[in-house]
């Protein structure tokens, strides 16, 4: 079901409304996803580059980013849940959150759509 059908099932300017602060937080959390996704590969290239695989400080990269993916996962199911796309955009969302850069041009991409779909500013 296209969101033109999904629209015209609501009142005026509901879509609008809720989409854009959803939009606002996707696009925060992609952001901060993708920098801690590539500090997390910096750490990684330093541990079992030249650490040889000993722990260290750089640990804690990999904890956080764990957290702030937690947070993204939230963001991403609900501007998809209020979207209504189909699961198949939700699994593409969840997986540019673990592919380094990718957040960042699936998040450009995204809000390119939802801009020209005229649902948020």
């Amino acid at each position: 079901m296209s969101s033109v059908q999904d629209r015209s099932r609501r009142p005026a300017g509901a879509v609008r409304r809720s989409v854009g602060p959803a939009l606002a937080r996707y696009r925060v959390m992609a952001w901060v996803t993708g920098v801690m996704l590539l500090l997390l590969v910096a750490e990684m290239a330093v541990k079992y580059g030249l650490l040889g695989g000993r722990a260290w400080a750089g640990d804690l990269v990999a904890i956080a980013h764990g957290w702030v993916y937690v947070v993204y996962l939230v963001t991403v199911f609900d501007l998809w849940s209020k979207l209504r796309w189909p699961f198949g955009r939700f699994v593409a969302l969840v997986l540019a959150g673990v592919v380094p850069v990718l957040s960042f041009v699936v998040e450009r991409r995204i809000v390119r759509e939802v801009r020209a779909s005229g649902v948020a500013r």
